[in-house]
């Protein structure tokens, strides 16, 4: 192409001999006006040879060289354009010259310095460096700028200065036109972060400017119409960027303001029979759920960098895996949408808008806590079958918010208010409480409620943060996953909003005639429902009000409507367990890979259903401190237990054994309107197998037992009977197993609408079968047999195709093979779009009618939701009764005195994972006489797992199950307090001894004389006489002050004498037994007796551990050498010391150095 038009363009080149080359290279200004004049067909030609000599830089000098004549004002010889011509004529790739934009030719004389836009810079084309002067001279081109240097006596001089000259007078008008130039320069760069896009980063270019250079840039993009096909020119590749990223799809617009109001959401879109996910979201989709994502666009907000990618990157899965895909995503910690059309085909084919995209809307939002669609939930989505490392968390949502009452202290006291919720079964926790710097009573109450999602209102101080982000950050954190936060923010009348929000919210219900009015009035408290809102602390206000507003969005704040299940953390009807004491004490999960293998939770839990499984949780986290509740639990427990083999006792098992489904979670479903039709079914017939196995229990008296706890929970049992009957009375029982909506209710239960439009199908397909009567006689056939369905396209008429001839015009030709071919008729299609819209509004009434029959059961809910909770209770108190089927398990004794008496007992955990018997141990402490045993003896000896036994027990006590000891008398603890293990905080920048301390701090601040504490190795973190004297002094503490219950672990043997202040006994030394035996290379074997006995351990036997752990065997002999190097040398000290004493009380007589002797004695 180049070859055949390189002749023509030389020819066109020659006629024109005297028109200067760098004309075509100019572009003057458009604000000057100059003349202009038609575009020359060579000017491509030259454009390409600049592109081609200066790679892409060509083109920028194209448009900013200067347009006219050469340096020394004379116009190029022709020869010098046949020579480019020459060269440009093996190019192929020759634009069109219509692309060209018209040039300035500028006139001889004042008119060419007015008009003619000077240079930015000069730089000397191919043409130019080639060609000559008419008079064959060669003459010096020299700018104004390189003019400065030229030497005065040099000939170019003169001819700057002429040249200067000119330039002074119109500089003013130089510097503007080159400004000009240099915008344009500027706009045509090219868009990825062009130097436009940075000055309006920057705010350089206002809205204002950038109108006006948008409207100059539009004048440019009109010269030039279509885009070359090779990529060089950057101004084209710019206006073809903008001009494709408007070009979206319907679907992408609607995708794009979806986005905009949920940035945060991962949004999923049914299109058709998939779901997609487009940009940034698709590239997450595709690394959770392991599905190939097609790249594009990746940014929803336009950004230049993806300026020349027209479409969306995108991930796609078939719709009816969408639930599978959606629990994996809101499992891995997302917040899932899913994008739903709002409207059907049919009804859109009838309506007025049949030619736009369908309508779509964010049909239902997810997150790990809100996750409630299916019945399973997201039970499954903490640990994995291969990670048993994970207790599932118990899927509340927490909301807390933070005041600082005292302002920025040393010790950041906050006064932090909480309210919890969980929305699978509609139980709230609120709280408010002052914190200290440790933030331990908030980490108590995150470890008890085990949440997945936090949402925090307000800036919280760095403490705060730090523990939550700790809390819930990693993988393999305390509540075995990690957990959401999100973030609100907390204006200054948040409190007052706050309040008037909450009565507004509930005022609504009580007014409005809703069926959960009936739940909404009662309470726990006397009073109506506002009331116990209104008592409610300002801190667990806001945190209501946020959290009504958060779960709005997801469409569960009617879970409010049910105060019945308010509770208060603080209420102190439960003993207290801190995060220290369980995790120390492994209450819900073992410290070796936190799972609930090895936990107390794990030993205790023998129940049959999963609402039984999460109120033993709860009972196992909150023991009693009431003892008459504590006095019937333990009874209801020893009559299950001694009537194991009895019928009542098997009925209830069996009954357990049958309730498959999760009621609790299924109820709360219904009355949220997410149940699917099976699933209510299934809860309907459970509920109405389990009041029908007691339907003879018309009273208390008649249920079989003594105990008034079974007795009040199997007769609550039958008290659903008649309405469950009612609901399944309108139930088609195929109909719903099938999840056939239009046939779920039976006939006499159908809305109006439902029977209106099944009669409307039916009459259509009556109409249909009357029209083959017609058809036949407009084949002039007998009769047609029947309609023919292919591919899913009812209602085809099928005729041989040797019986074309009659077939009318306006019939549609379906499809057709050798034999026949398929028709319908106009008639036909207008039946069939008849029926396909009958059919659509019937699905969205029978829809309606089933969402009215939900309202109608969730107005139950409260008796249902009592009914369910019952059956936990029986599934708890079976579990206990078969804990304490169990050898060596005995029934605790409470007393009213403070004090601890537990003969033979072992730890529960321990024994049922060790292979040898445990070897049981007594304890005797009281408030009136000792309550408090140092504890001494070798490493490894026991020391730790009997003080943990003596914990585990009273709390097993308190929780109403039988204890693992011979026998057991209590008194009722308020607390356990513990103290164990050495470890760091490096989430609160905190050294081992620092949080060993600041444990032991709060201890001392929270435990009574009712506390049972425990101290394992206090002061180990520091040099010795510090730790000692801390010790010592702690300890003392406790005994004469405190007055706690006290277990205090120690090596540091001096503390022994700390016994001897105390006259009464208060305070007793015990150790852990051993045997020592000299063993054939001379040293000594120590074997552990795992017993507790009175006295001192003066040896801890570190070495001794050390050759357990395999330590080299010569290190161990230099370690043995040193040890008794050094313990030779203290006696040593300590015997010159005493000498030195003995010395003083021979020549004093005082008594108080006879004493200090005889102590020193002691200890040596």
């Amino acid at each position: 192409m180049g070859s055949q038009r390189a002749p023509a363009l030389s020819q066109t080149a020659s006629q024109k001999g005297q028109q200067s080359i760098s004309s075509f290279f100019g572009k003057t200004a458009q604000a000057a006006k100059p003349k202009t004049r038609p575009l020359q067909h060579n000017a491509p030609v030259i454009l390409a040879a600049q592109s081609t000599s200066l790679g892409d830089a060509g083109i920028l000098d194209g448009e900013i060289s200067s347009g006219g004549q050469g340096a020394n004002g004379h116009k190029r010889k022709s020869d010098s354009l046949k020579r480019t011509l020459d060269v440009e004529g093996k190019e192929d790739d020759l634009p069109d010259a219509k692309r060209l934009r018209e040039t300035v030719e500028p006139s001889n004389g004042a008119a060419a310095s007015d008009n003619a836009a000077p240079p930015m810079f000069k730089r000397p084309s191919l043409i130019a460096a080639s060609g000559n002067s008419n008079d064959g001279t060669r003459k010096e081109k020299t700018t104004g700028r390189a003019s400065k240097y030229l030497f005065s006596s040099s000939p170019a001089a003169a001819a700057a200065q002429d040249e200067n000259v000119d330039e002074e007078l119109d500089d003013v008008e130089t510097r503007k036109l080159k400004e000009r130039l240099h915008q344009k320069f500027v706009k045509r760069l090219g868009k990825p972060d062009s130097i436009a896009d940075i000055k309006r980063r920057n705010r350089l270019i206002t809205e204002e400017t950038e109108a006006t250079e948008d409207g100059a840039e539009d004048e440019e993009a009109e010269d030039e119409p279509d885009p070359a096909p090779p990529p060089k020119s950057k101004g084209r590749k710019g206006a073809a960027a903008k001009k494709s990223s408007t070009k979206l799809t319907p679907l992408e617009k609607q995708v794009l303001g979806i986005k905009h109001k949920h940035p945060d959401t991962l949004l999923v879109v049914e299109v058709g029979y998939k779901c997609r996910f487009f940009g940034e979201d698709a590239r997450i989709a595709a690394k959770e759920l392991s599905i190939v994502c097609i790249p594009g666009k990746y940014r929803f907000d336009e950004h230049p960098s993806e300026a020349h990618i027209d479409r969306f990157a995108s991930a796609s899965i078939p719709v009816h895996r969408l639930s599978v895909h959606v629990k994996r995503l809101v499992s891995a910690g997302h917040k899932v949408g899913v994008v739903r059309q709002l409207e059907t085909a049919a009804l859109k084919a009838a309506g007025t808008n049949r030619n736009t995209a369908f309508e779509r809307g964010l049909t239902n939002l997810y997150t790990k806590g809100t996750y409630i669609d299916d019945q399973e939930a997201l039970d499954g989505a903490s640990p994995a079958p291969e990670v048993q490392g994970a207790a599932p968390a118990t899927g509340h949502l927490l909301c807390l918010t933070e005041t600082r009452p005292k302002g920025w202290g040393s010790d950041e006291k906050v006064q932090i208010g909480l309210v919890a919720v969980q929305p699978s079964t509609g139980d709230i926790i609120y709280d408010d409480f002052e914190d200290g710097w440790m933030r331990s009573e908030l980490e108590t109450r995150l470890l008890h409620i085990a949440p997945c999602e936090f949402l925090i209102v307000g800036d919280v101080s760095k403490a705060t943060d730090k523990l939550v982000q700790h809390l819930s950050g990693s993988k393999t954190n305390v509540f075995g996953d990690k957990a959401r936060v999100e973030r609100v923010e907390k204006p200054k009348t948040m409190a007052a909003e706050s309040y008037s929000h909450i009565t507004n919210f509930y005022a609504g219900k009580m007014r409005s005639d809703a069926p959960s009015s009936s739940q909404v009035e009662s309470s726990q408290e006397t009073g109506t429902l506002l009331d116990k809102v209104h008592k409610l602390s300002e801190n667990a206000t806001v945190c209501l009000s946020a959290m009504i507003t958060h779960l709005t969005e997801y469409g569960l704040q009617h879970v409010f409507d049910l105060t019945k299940y308010f509770q208060s953390f603080s209420a102190r009807s439960h003993m207290l367990l801190n995060g220290n004491t369980l995790t120390s004490l492994e209450i819900y999960r073992n410290q070796t890979d936190y799972g609930e293998r090895g936990s107390l939770f794990w030993t205790l839990d023998r129940t049959q259903t999963k609402f039984g499984q999460r109120l033993l949780r709860k009972w196992v986290g909150r023991p009693l401190l009431d003892r008459t509740r504590l006095n019937e639990r333990v009874a209801a427990v020893e009559e299950l237990k001694n009537n194991a083999s009895t019928a009542d006792v098997d009925r209830i098992k069996q009954l357990l054994g049958k309730t498959r489904s999760d009621l609790e979670r299924s109820l709360i479903r219904i009355y949220y309107g997410k149940c699917t039709r099976p699933e209510l079914l299934s809860v309907l017939q459970t509920l109405q197998m389990i009041a029908q196995e007691y339907a003879h229990v018309k009273s208390e008296g008649e249920a079989g037992f003594t105990s008034p706890v079974l007795q009040d929970a199997i007769s609550s049992l039958p008290k659903i009977a008649d309405d469950v009957v009612e609901y399944l009375e309108r139930i088609n029982t195929q109909a719903a197993k099938d999840d056939d909506k239009h046939s779920f209710f039976r006939e006499e239960y159908e809305t109006e609408d439902i029977t209106d439009h099944k009669m409307g199908i039916i009459a259509v397909e009556h109409d249909l079968q009357e029209f083959k009567a017609v058809a036949a006689e407009k084949l002039r056939k007998k009769k047609i047999e029947t309609y023919v369905t292919v591919a899913g396209i009812d209602f085809l008429i099928e005729l041989d195709n040797t019986q074309l001839k009659n077939v009318p015009a306006s019939w549609a030709k379906i499809s057709a093979t050798k034999k026949v071919s398929r028709f319908h008729a106009p008639e036909v299609v207008k039946y069939i779009r008849e029926r396909d819209q009958h059919k659509e509004a019937l699905a969205a009434a029978c829809d309606a009618a089933f969402k009215a029959l939900l309202a109608e059961i969730a107005g139950k809910y409260q008796a249902f939701r009592d009914c369910v909770q019952s059956l936990a209770l029986l599934d708890c108190l079976l579990s206990l009764a078969e804990v304490a089927t169990q050898p060596g398990y005995s029934k605790p004794k409470f007393t009213e005195t403070i004090g601890i008496d537990i003969q033979g007992g072992r730890h529960p955990m321990v024994e049922q994972l060790l292979l040898d018997t445990f070897v049981p141990n007594n304890i005797s402490i009281s408030g009136d006489s000792t309550r408090a045993l140092l504890v001494t003896g070798p490493n490894m000896g026991g020391k730790s797992s009997y003080v943990r036994s003596v914990a585990l027990i009273c709390i097993m006590a308190q929780i109403g199950s039988y204890v693992p000891a011979d026998s057991a008398k209590l008194g009722l603890l308020d607390a356990v307090f513990t103290r164990m293990g050495a470890f760091d905080n490096m989430m609160k920048g905190e050294s081992t001894f620092m949080v060993e301390l600041s444990e032991t701090s709060d201890i001392l601040k929270q435990a009574s004389p009712r506390s049972l504490v425990i101290l394992d190795e206090l002061g180990r973190g520091t040099s010795t006489h510090d730790g000692v004297a801390i010790a010592q002094a702690v300890l003392h503490h406790m005994v004469s002050s405190l007055k706690s219950l006290t277990l205090f672990i120690t090596h540091y043997q001096s503390l022994a004498r700390v016994a001897d202040h105390f006259k009464e006994g208060e305070l007793k030394n015990v150790h852990m037994q051993f045997t020592e035996q000299e063993n054939e290379q001379g040293g000594m074997d120590v074997t552990f007796l795992y017993e507790v006995g009175e006295g001192v351990a003066h040896r801890s036997y570190g070495l001794n551990v050390a050759k357990l752990a395999g330590l080299p065997k010569g290190v161990l002999e230099r370690a043995s050498e040193k040890s008794g190097q050094m313990e030779e040398k203290e006696g040593r000290r300590r015997l010159s010391y005493l000498s030195r004493v003995l010395d003083d009380v021979v020549q004093s007589g005082r008594v108080e150095e006879l004493e200090h002797a005889i102590a020193g004695i002691e200890q040596l």
